[in-house]
């Protein structure tokens, strides 16, 4: 029984093993993460519109409550990047705000796809330049690569958020 648990132990210590459950954990939590995301917005934007309609007749600006949303994912991660979770974590949860923006680029820029990319690729190379000169562990790294590529598959097969 102790050699099974020592064989365990070994395996989860091997780097090479950590790096690929991390790596899964990542695409599978961050999935996870992004459609609790996508159903917070559905509530928060509920939430808005049923509250302004007591006072205003009219339903508010589409973009204005997205922005406002984007603002909100915007501070809970400045509290979670500097919160003293571990890398993982944050990695994990780093796919939400970077899945945020690039959809909030394709959303506003749709009627002009080049332009949509083009910001697109541009954002991705702001933060992979900002994870470089900060010299931040691979995870993040990974993350970035795996949302670029799967924001632009949403843009590409033209799925609708």
């Amino acid at each position: 029984m102790k050699k099974r648990r020592l064989a365990k132990n070994h395996i989860i210590k091997n780097k090479t093993v950590r790096t690929i459950l991390s790596a899964l954990a990542v695409a599978f939590f961050g999935f996870i993460l992004l459609n609790l995301t996508f159903l917070f917005d559905f509530f928060y934007q509920s939430l808005v519109r049923g509250f302004v309609s007591l006072f205003i007749p009219l339903n508010p600006n589409a973009d204005l409550m997205h922005i406002s949303f984007v603002l909100i994912i915007g501070l809970i991660s400045w509290f979670v990047f500097k919160s003293k979770l571990k890398t993982i974590y944050k990695a994990i949860y780093m796919t939400v705000p970077l899945a945020v923006v690039f959809a909030t680029i394709g959303m506003f820029l749709y009627p002009w796809p080049i332009a949509s990319y083009s910001l697109g690729i541009f954002f991705a190379f702001c933060v992979l330049y900002y994870l470089y000169r900060t010299k931040q562990p691979w995870v993040y790294y990974y993350t970035l690569i795996l949302m670029s590529f799967a924001m632009l598959l949403v843009a590409l097969l033209g799925v609708e958020i």
